[in-house]
């Protein structure tokens, strides 16, 4: 479900979320797709994930780091890397997490900033130090390392809210295992300038989400002009994976009824 120079993978999180979890990897499969991505493993057993995998034929393309615990997540927490008083945690997280990436050959890893508990310098100055801490962790087990902006009105009290204040973090931190997860939806609603952006931080972009505003739906359901904007991508020689992020817009219907907008990169 792809052309030569776009590749898209289906997050398993949002899509085919009518299926239980581990039999949405085929789901994935059968619908055309080559790579699959999540926001979490860690609920599953490695060998299992591992066993879906291999049967299903996909490949593992991405998923975060350990972003606290479950209950935290549900109640809108949303990482733990910019708090003070969880670094051995994070770090301990980091370990776990190349664990799940080498039993599943994924090679790209998510860091999520998380929404502060104290003093925001103090936030960003330990997110620097963690991401300095991971970056050279996952180099070593050949795995890249993405930073991603959660938009704020989804995320209240995000840390890393727009592309800017990513890239300040990335320089920072100085490491060339350390990429942009660049997300559409998130970047329109915090900012906009998508084809701009792209066409000047694409080689620092180490993954791409894709989702339309408003809704969060599939493209095609709201403002953004993904036909353009895919094609500009395609053009820029992009060759990484686009990651299908979005809740389908048909409610409780099949997942596969919202990809008529994919028929031209099939």
């Amino acid at each position: 479900m792809s052309s030569p120079g776009l590749r898209f993978s289906a997050n398993l999180s949002l899509l085919f979320g009518e299926r239980d979890f581990l039999d949405r990897f085929g789901a994935a499969a059968r619908a055309g797709f080559a790579g699959v991505e999540f926001h979490f493993p860690y609920a599953h057993d490695k060998a299992a994930l591992s066993e879906v995998v291999l049967t299903s034929g996909v490949e593992v393309v991405l998923f975060n780091l350990p972003a606290g615990t479950p209950e935290e997540w549900a109640a809108g927490g949303r990482g733990i890397a910019c708090i003070p008083g969880r670094k051995a945690e994070f770090q301990d997280g980091v370990g776990r997490a190349i664990e799940y990436a080498e039993a599943l050959g994924c090679t790209r890893l998510n860091c999520l900033a998380g929404i502060p508990d104290g003093a925001q310098g103090k936030a960003v100055d330990t997110l620097i130090d963690n991401l300095k801490f991971a970056a050279a962790v996952t180099q070593r087990a050949n795995i890249q390392l993405m930073l991603e902006p959660l938009n704020t009105r989804d995320n209240p009290g995000f840390l890393i809210s727009t592309t800017t204040q990513a890239m300040q973090v990335i320089d920072a931190v100085a490491s060339r295992n350390l990429f942009l997860q660049y997300d559409l939806y998130h970047a329109q609603v915090m900012e906009g300038d998508l084809a701009r952006t792209l066409e000047t931080l694409l080689p620092r972009i180490g993954h791409i989400q894709l989702a339309d505003n408003p809704g969060r739906h599939e493209p095609g359901t709201g403002e953004i002009n993904f036909p353009f904007l895919l094609r500009r991508l395609d053009e820029l020689g992009y060759a990484g994976w686009v990651g299908c992020e979005y809740q389908p817009s048909g409610g409780k219907g099949r997942t596969e009824d919202s990809f008529n907008w994919l028929a031209p990169w099939r």
